[in-house]
């Protein structure tokens, strides 16, 4: 496949570039699942992409946006990664509910919420999963009772990103006791500090909290904060899942560059690690790239009239054990001092690699478990039966 870039893709290509230059801040921010320092300072970054129209270009204008096309983000994204800049502490916001906000939402919706996400003014945690309800989605027993124009939630959600400093929340709850399984669900959004909300942050294996579980004791909720109709949870549910395993969720330049940084890595450590290692960093490359090359195919599909379908799962099993596989490989290179955590005084950009490391292996469990995708190449896209 040969990308060829029209005379205005470069010229916006140009264009990013340049913003970057001026505005990637030159240090790194602190974790914005550490403290709330760390998290405001990655919402300030939200509102300078915002102050250029650059928090999620694909976006109208009207809110926040610039109306472009999915291959001109892809370039953008291309861009934001070599420059360096922060990890979108929004990105269940922009990338996940946006969208599905975009195609579910009525007009009132999108200009309450789509205009404040794209800002940062309202940094977004998701709230699907349960203690019974994780991988197995449609397990769901939190609640929504309808009471006159409100809904009251009740019920236990865990594993919740960015829900220990985030402003709101969306979440799949059973609007119909009666119901079960995937009948009867609807996706609600509720605010992460109303009456009734209990927020406890989880640990991750890094101390960090960038989880959380959410204790719903008759919250109240307007209606208005409903996506779709009544009963539609289900499937609105699944289209943000698409999102998130094909396409916004993780764009091929988070891997391009961690791909270009072991190559690096492997240059400055070759005659310090076995003959093989080299075929391992080769593979990482070509992998990234194939990712990248997939990708871009997909975005032209869509960009015509296309749909994402169950070949989401392929990309998310793909991504998923391709960063597994060239993280280990880094630590495998560094040897003994890959096992240096980033706050340790000698352990320079080590730490990272191993951060990276501890992060990658959460990527088969999140956004449907791979057990879960191979699940369903199986029955959806190969025709098997079910086990």
């Amino acid at each position: 496949m040969q990308l060829d870039y029209t005379d205005d893709q470069n010229r916006f290509r140009q264009e990013v570039r340049g913003w970057m230059a001026e505005n990637v801040p030159t240090g790194p921010l602190e974790s914005f699942d550490s403290t709330r320092k760390g998290f405001e300072q990655h919402r300030d970054w939200e509102r300078k992409l915002a102050e250029g129209r650059w928090g999620m270009v694909t976006w109208p204008e009207a809110y926040g946006g610039r109306g472009l096309n999915l291959i001109e983000w892809l370039i953008f994204e291309e861009e934001y990664y070599r420059a360096g800049a922060p990890l979108r502490v929004n990105q269940n916001g922009i990338f996940l509910l946006g969208p599905t906000l975009m195609e579910y939402g009525t007009p009132e919706q999108k200009a309450r919420f789509l205009t404040a996400m794209a800002s940062g003014d309202e940094i977004w945690a998701q709230a699907w999963s349960e203690p019974q309800a994780g991988s197995d989605l449609a397990a769901v027993k939190a609640t929504a009772m309808r009471d006159g124009d409100d809904y009251v939630l009740k019920g236990h959600k865990i594993w919740s990103s960015r829900a220990v400093f985030a402003d709101m929340a969306f979440g799949l709850f059973r609007t119909d006791p009666e119901s079960s399984r995937h009948k009867g669900l609807s996706l609600i959004f509720f605010p992460l500090d109303a009456p009734g909300v209990k927020v406890q942050p989880i640990p991750q294996i890094d101390g960090e909290t960038g989880f959380a579980e959410i204790f719903l004791d008759d919250v109240r909720v307007p209606a208005f904060n409903r996506l779709g109709e009544e009963g539609q949870g289900w499937s609105i549910c699944m289209a943000t899942a698409g999102f998130e395993r094909g396409l916004m969720l993780r764009s091929p330049a988070r891997f391009q560059v961690t791909a270009q940084k072991l190559v690096d890595l492997y240059r400055a450590h070759q005659d310090q690690v076995p003959p093989a290692t080299r075929d391992a960093v080769v593979q990482a490359w070509m992998d990234a790239e194939a990712y990248a090359l997939s990708i871009y195919a997909t975005a032209s599909r869509l960009e015509v009239g296309g749909q994402i379908g169950s070949e989401a799962s392929v990309n998310k099993i793909f991504w998923s054990e391709m960063d597994i596989a060239m993280h280990r490989t880094a630590l495998s290179i560094l040897g003994a001092r890959a096992e240096l955590l980033r706050s340790a005084p000698a352990a320079g950009d080590v730490g990272r690699w191993l951060d990276g490391y501890f992060f990658s292996l959460a990527g088969p469990i999140y956004a449907g478990s791979n057990e879960i995708q191979r699940n369903i190449i199986a029955e959806r896209m190969l025709g098997l039966p079910r086990g």
